[in-house]
């Protein structure tokens, strides 16, 4: 298989030469379900967006997708329909506000969470085939810690933690940095405090999570947004839209806005690492 993984990104080399910035690979990921993660990715995707960025989100919550659903998309055709082989990846792509492209994933459906060394295969070959051209991937993994969300995160340049001030939240947070650090070599995370009420709620959030792994685990860790709780936040989803869209200047929107400034400024290695290919390939081979 990993020779057939390398001849199938070979295609994707080839489409980095033509883009000699790279691609930037931001995972989005929480451990616990419920702390805003997917909001955190669309916002910061289409904040990126407004800034003149091409952004593609990719919904790796492959059996339980909606990102298409929380921006009222139509989707027709998604991921499972490029695995199955009846599509191309560039045919699967919806656009979102400011011009950002979401890959759809599937809904309901348990052989896309359990996917086959073949699958596997197909999914490296659907982006060697890629012919749209983006600057960032943004990736909205699933909740927990399970292989597929491991995978994801461990493949990207940057990972972004979403944490709640909720014990749960916290909890399931220093687990998910414990077994990527320990078992998975990544060292390096971006927290994000969302839904919090002030400026030092978020400070203190990142302060108990930072004593925990300060203490068990040799991580670097960088509080890189706190999200103020914001009614606008509800109104916006009932509406399936997102803030920074909608309610462009409320409190949470101008601070996706400001996480989006500082996220075209993360770099990319100049490596290997800063290429799809290698995030595809690492992704798969892990």
């Amino acid at each position: 298989m990993i020779n057939t993984v390398l001849d199938q990104a070979s295609g994707l080399r080839k489409m980095n030469q033509n883009n000699n910035s790279g691609v930037k690979v931001i995972a989005v990921t929480g451990g616990k379900g419920g702390v805003g993660k997917t909001n955190v990715s669309l916002n910061t995707a289409i904040a990126l967006g407004q800034l003149g960025n091409r952004v593609l989100v990719l919904d790796a919550d492959l059996g339980l997708a909606n990102c298409d659903v929380m921006l009222g998309l139509r989707v027709e055709r998604n991921l499972s329909h490029v695995l199955s082989g009846e599509c191309e990846l560039d045919e699967i792509l919806v656009e979102g506000p400011a011009g950002i492209k979401i890959v759809p994933a599937t809904s309901g459906s348990q052989s896309m969470v359990e996917l086959t060394p073949s699958e596997h295969a197909g999914l490296i070959r659907a982006f060697s085939e890629l012919n749209t051209e983006f600057d960032i991937l943004i990736v909205d993994t699933a909740a927990g810690i399970s292989d597929m969300v491991l995978s994801f995160s461990r493949a990207a340049q940057d990972v972004v933690v979403v944490v709640c001030d909720e014990p749960t939240s916290i909890t399931d947070a220093y687990a998910l940095i414990k077994v990527l650090s320990r078992e998975h070599g990544v060292y390096k995370f971006k927290i994000v405090a969302n839904m919090v009420r002030s400026m030092r709620e978020g400070q203190e959030l990142f302060a108990k999570l930072s004593k925990v792994t300060d203490r068990f685990l040799d991580v670097s860790m960088e509080l890189v947004a706190t999200i103020p709780y914001d009614e606008n936040m509800r109104k916006s989803t009932r509406r399936q839209k997102v803030i920074v869209e909608l309610f462009p200047n409320s409190p949470a929107a101008v601070a996706f806005k400001t996480l989006a400034t500082k996220a075209v400024k993360w770099p990319i290695p100049n490596q290997p690492s800063g290429h799809l290919e290698f995030f595809i390939e690492k992704l798969v081979n892990g």
